[in-house]
């Protein structure tokens, strides 16, 4: 039994938000220490630059980043020019299959990611504590826009395992980090029979901002309209993570919050970001990375694949990493009424809004699902296929090194979050096809057509 499974099953509740308290606060400690403080300013003043003054910026950062990566990385030795056109696509199996190649830093210096990933395969990526604290400064800064510092009131809606089969009895679907002021919902159990335990929670604890997967609170604020409930209190922005925003999800959101949502693009594995302004648009924060966007003959083009180098990368460099998502740029005669001279993208085709519909109901998001291959050795990639409620087939995709032990770990993932009514059949297959678009879909649902 690990750490965090004793403290989940065998210790009552108040431990367990105290538990959750300290962790969060030596996080928050790691990403706000160091050159946080710095960043932040960096970033602040950065809205006052012109068009040709961030662009020289830019090309100084993109330089530095590549030359830091040829000196220091194996991988990116080979390459003699400092030009991006000069460094290879890096894919994501390149990353999975040769971490130690590409990495500058061992793992005990760094802040180790593993993730989830929306295309079905697991990944380890090795931070440095300056990249996670400048990407933290970057977060931030675009938060502040809209009011938000750090210790405001925030319910968080996210992919983690927070809660226990007793909690379930007795309605209760969060924790609570005392100290940093964040209450942890979990979203794996949002339905109509939970409804009122989770409104309930979430309008005593009155936030002034709500992060999370979007599919999971929309599903919250459908359920509230349609009781003609909204939520009376202090909430001043929902924050959108993980996944596309469609209108009708935004729509819904913002009349059930009666505050605007925000979106933003970026990745667990350290992708630049993109950003929406108070006006709407999103914009390519330059100073964060490089998009490229390509055709399929990854030629460059105004709508398509992307291709990105991100700047906070400094342990495991991303330069020119296909991430399997798409975008359309605005055109260039298009101008921002917020002013900022950044890139604006159109839209993002990026993250799934997919979803597995659980026995009793509940929609479980792209994002939780893809967790599961958290810690699991031996896939490649996998893809999640349902026809009926009650039953799920999954096709993988994997090594030699997924053998019995990592097949349990793999559906004991699964079925925490799909429940203990559903069945799960595992195929292993020798690839599992694209989409006519190019894209990889982790989920296909028959029920969500």
């Amino acid at each position: 039994m690990t750490a965090q499974e004793f403290i989940q099953q065998l210790l009552p509740m108040s431990i367990q938000n105290i538990a959750i308290s300290l962790y969060n606060t030596n996080l928050y400690h790691k990403r706000h220490t160091g050159i946080y403080a710095s960043m932040r300013e960096y970033y602040a003043n950065c809205s006052r630059l012109s068009a040709g003054e961030i662009h020289a910026e830019q090309q100084r950062k993109l330089a530095a980043f590549l030359k830091y990566a040829t000196e220091n990385s194996s991988w990116y030795a080979p390459c003699k020019g400092l030009e991006l056109e000069d460094f290879p696509i890096l894919e994501k199996r390149n990353i999975v299959e040769n971490l130690d190649k590409i990495a500058t830093i061992k793992e005990n210096q760094a802040i180790v990611n593993l993730t989830g990933g929306t295309t079905g395969s697991s990944m380890k990526v090795l931070y440095t504590h300056a990249d996670m604290q400048e990407r933290f400064a970057l977060i931030d800064t675009f938060r502040a826009t809209y009011g938000y510092t750090l210790g405001k009131k925030v319910a968080w809606f996210s992919g983690k395992n927070l809660i226990q089969t007793r909690d379930l009895t007795r309605g209760t679907f969060f924790r609570d980090d005392h100290i940093n002021r964040i209450r942890f919902f979990s979203t794996f159990h949002i339905c109509e029979n939970n409804f009122d335990a989770y409104w309930r929670a979430l309008t005593e604890f009155d936030p002034e901002y709500i992060v999370g997967i979007t599919t999971c609170v929309y599903d919250l604020c459908r359920m509230a309209l349609e009781r003609n409930l909204e939520l009376k209190g202090h909430l001043k922005a929902y924050f959108s993570t993980a996944e596309t925003v469609l209108d009708v999800q935004k729509e819904i959101v913002e009349k059930a919050f009666g505050c605007p949502l925000v979106d933003q693009y970026a990745s667990s594995e350290g992708a630049p970001f993109i950003f929406q302004c108070l006006h709407g648009s999103m914009h390519i924060h330059p100073l964060s990375g490089i998009f490229e966007v390509v055709d399929e003959r990854m030629r460059p083009a105004r709508e398509g694949e992307i291709l990105v180098t991100s700047f906070t990368t400094h342990g495991t460099p991303l330069i020119r990493y296909r991430i399997n998502d798409r975008l359309k740029l605005a055109p260039d005669d298009f101008v921002c009424p917020c002013g900022s001279c950044f890139p604006v993208v159109e839209h993002i085709d990026g993250r799934a809004t997919d979803f597995v519909l659980s026995v009793d109901g509940t929609r479980i998001a792209s994002g939780n699902i893809s967790n599961c291959t958290k810690g699991v050795e031996g896939i490649q990639c996998f893809q999640l296929l349902q026809d009926r409620q009650d039953e799920v087939t999954v096709k993988l995709v994997c090594s030699d090194r997924f053998d019995t032990l990592q097949e349990m770990k793999f559906t004991n993932a699964l079925r925490q979050r799909l429940g203990s009514g559903m069945k799960i059949a595992i195929v292993r297959v020798p690839e599992i096809p694209r989409e006519r678009s190019g894209k990889f879909r982790i989920l296909k649902n028959s029920l969500a057509v």
